[in-house]
């Protein structure tokens, strides 16, 4: 500090005295504490008004008004910014410090009512009431006080740095009135709580509000003490585990059972599994085998097995998937740049995406595509995946007669692998992806199981949010997934299986249609695929209805597109040679 005088004031800026009434009181506003009757506090004020206010009283000789503002983001508060009881308070030293910061060291006197302010002054001139403390003391205040004392010195145990001088004035002190106002002080109550205490003048009801506040403040000491001794019993933890494994390894080095490498790799595994997201329950699971793997040796025949199923659960998409952006106008147009005709099916899938796009979490029918091969079953899927922004994967399910295909093997087998739905989930990197079923009808039943009964449980959106697929023996969401699958005849579906789904029959297609479709689709992509550029072939409408009318007898178009091929491959060998 510096500036400072023999009268322990210090060094007070020049400037004209103001005519102050005797009767009136400088009031300096504070933001961030209070000031109760017989503390000490250094208050440090910055702005203009507070400054001018402490050196008029500093001047004259006179008390100030400490009164807290109501909003501290107000920077010049007037009258109805402040409360209206506050302290009288006396400056013991006025220090302006190096920084030109303005410190003011006042000890509370008793407290005031404002009744009104007096204008035309620089700074907040108070009309105030003094407020006498009552004497009175009876056997519920004694009692109070009691309760009072023994909770104040529990808070204070709790506090850092709290000198045994202070929980001795608190023990000692015989006023209710000051022991209310001293624990009020010092115990870090909240600050509307500490103005709620200035502003109750009666001594019953002022040490309620004092017993009230050192509770709430004790709980929440109490509850922030558990958690540090919990964390810091954890950090004990996790430091005694890295100690032990790390003369785990030193052992393991020495016996020539590790090395570096798997020590790297154990690590990077452990990361993994912090980065995954995984749920609660997944992550718990993917620790434990970690500690296994850690435990065994590279050339141990479990060793492959337990890496194997940790990298599937680390590569599993466990986070939530991105919200779909469904545009029905772009949707409409994706169906029709993709796919002639099906007018009743692009409005059937059109409705779908809408229903999508207004209930995001509602559990949408699943839509079966019935039809003859080559109708365009499985480009829809992929057109419904492109308008939802989704990725698509396919999982064929002709000719699965195993339970396991849907469910998965169990891990004691060996080569067990998690079953097609899991692995496509893999593949496609995402838990919202389009997955299209195919050849749903094709499902057959063995003495291994019946898939189709594994796979009511997977289209069931009552269920399929905890999906167990055998060989992670955990639960995985696939109610985010959009199943959509196709058969080519609707009977062969097992009835429990069909009720799950909305049939959308596909009908073959119209000699019309398939000149369309030849025309727009076919003809370009056979050329692009044999290597023909625009303009070395081209093809007559005449010649295409030559070809659907006399070399192809089907409902679809891929008959269609193998002989326009043909032609093209013809084509290329002309211009090749």
């Amino acid at each position: 500090m510096r500036n400072e005088r023999s009268d322990g004031r210090g060094d007070v800026p020049g400037g004209s005295l103001l005519v102050v009434p005797e009767d009136a009181l400088i009031v300096v506003p504070i933001r961030n504490t209070v000031l109760f009757p017989g503390m000490i506090l250094p208050l440090t004020i910055g702005r203009e008004q507070s400054i001018l206010a402490a050196q008029q009283a500093v001047k004259s000789d006179r008390p100030v008004g400490i009164l807290l503002q109501r909003d501290a983001e107000v920077e010049q508060p007037g009258p109805q910014d402040l409360c209206r009881i506050g302290t009288v308070a006396n400056i013991l030293r006025y220090v302006t410090l190096p920084d030109n910061t303005h410190v003011v060291v006042c000890q509370g006197l008793q407290r005031f009512r404002v009744s009104g302010y007096l204008p035309g002054y620089p700074f907040p001139v108070a009309r105030p009431e003094r407020i006498d403390e009552p004497e009175t003391t009876d056997s519920q205040i004694e009692a109070r006080m009691i309760r009072v004392r023994e909770r104040a010195i529990e808070v204070l145990q709790y506090l850092p740095q709290v000198s045994q001088e202070l929980v001795g004035a608190v023990r000692s002190i015989t006023q209710p009135g000051a022991l209310a106002d001293l624990v009020a002080g010092v115990s870090e109550l909240k600050l509307l709580d500490r103005q709620l205490v200035l502003e109750t003048v009666d001594l019953t009801q002022r040490l309620d509000v004092v017993l009230a506040c050192l509770l709430g403040r004790l709980e929440v000491l109490r509850l922030s003490r558990e958690l540090d001794e919990r964390t810091k019993a954890s950090i004990d933890q996790r430091q005694r585990e890295y100690l032990l494994r790390e003369q785990m390894k030193s052992i393991q080095k020495e016996l020539g059972e590790g090395d570096a490498g798997n020590s790297v790799e154990i690590e990077a595994l452990r990361k993994a599994i912090a980065d995954a997201g995984m749920p609660e329950e997944v992550a718990a699971q993917a620790s434990k085998e970690l500690k296994r793997l850690e435990r065994m040796t590279d050339a141990s025949a479990e060793y492959s097995m337990v890496r194997a199923y940790l990298d599937w659960l680390i590569e599993l998409p466990w986070r939530e998937p991105v919200p779909d952006s469904i545009e029905i106008a772009e949707a409409r147009r994706i169906l029709d740049a993709d796919h002639f005709g099906l007018v009743q099916v692009k409005k059937r899938i059109v409705e779908f995406l809408a229903v999508r796009k207004l209930n995001p979490g509602g559990h949408g029918p699943i839509l079966c595509f019935v039809g003859p091969p080559g109708v365009g079953k499985t480009s829809l899927g992929q057109s419904i995946a492109r308008a939802l922004g989704r990725r698509f994967v396919r999982a064929s399910l002709g000719g699965c007669h195993d339970e396991a295909e849907i469910r998965g093997h169990r891990r004691t087998y060996i080569g067990a692998l998690p079953g097609n739905i899991i692995q496509a989930i893999r593949k496609a990197g995402s838990r919202g992806c389009v997955m299209m079923l195919d050849e749903i009808d094709k499902l057959g039943a063995s003495f291994q199981g019946d898939p189709s009964a594994a796979l009511l449980e997977v289209l069931d959106p009552e269920q399929n949010d905890s999906f167990r697929d055998n060989y992670l023996a955990l639960p995985f969401d696939l109610s985010r997934m959009l199943f959509i699958t196709t058969a080519n005849v609707l009977d062969n579906i097992p009835g429990p299986l069909r009720d799950r789904m909305e049939i959308i029959q596909l009908p073959g297609y119209t000699q019309e249609e398939k000149l369309e479709i030849g025309r727009r689709y076919l003809v370009g992509r056979q050329m692009v695929q044999n290597g023909l550029q625009p303009g070395q072939l081209e093809f007559a409408p005449a010649a295409l209805q030559t070809i659907i009318r006399d070399y192809t007898r089907e409902a679809g178009v891929r008959s269609l597109e193998r002989e326009i091929g043909a032609v093209c491959r013809r084509v290329a060998v002309d211009i090749a040679e």
